[in-house]
């Protein structure tokens, strides 16, 4: 299992941060090698379904999302499935002046298990790079307005 956790402040209240990240077609604007994401239904607890396709080492990944926890403006917890496998956790905490946004994703390295071992750092690099990118991107989208 490989696991990246970082953190942002963003000066919105948790309100605003969690209506524009619960937008399923929005994501890609802000998250790194994610080319699609379709909303496929509502789900009772009013979290969402969704289909993604990721780019990953120059690879197709495709899958699903399901919010399995929905607690608006605090949190969204993610299943991913498909060809990617673990778990993705969104956290809004109010602070003063704004939202401490925090983004952490567990999930299982992919590949045959003999190349595991050699991936996971690489991936954990890449990762790691993605989430610093995803966290100012979304921070500069909901501080814009968008």
């Amino acid at each position: 299992m490989l696991t990246v956790r970082d953190d942002t402040f963003i000066a919105a209240p948790p309100e605003d941060v969690f209506a524009f990240l619960d937008q399923p077609e929005r994501q890609p604007e802000f998250t790194p090698s994610l080319t699609e994401s379709t909303l496929l239904e509502r789900l009772d607890n009013g979290g969402s379904r969704v289909r993604y396709t990721y780019r990953l080492l120059g690879l197709q990944r495709s899958g699903e999302v399901r919010a399995t926890d929905y607690a608006p403006p605090e949190r969204i917890i993610w299943n991913l499935s498909g060809d990617l496998h673990g778990t993705i956790r969104w956290y809004l905490e109010p602070v003063e002046g704004g939202t401490r946004f925090t983004y952490a994703a567990t999930y299982d390295v992919p590949g045959p298990s003999f190349l595991r071992p050699l991936l996971a750092p690489i991936l954990r690099r890449i990762n790691e790079r993605e989430l610093e990118e995803l966290l100012a991107r979304a921070k500069r989208l909901v501080e814009a307005g968008r």
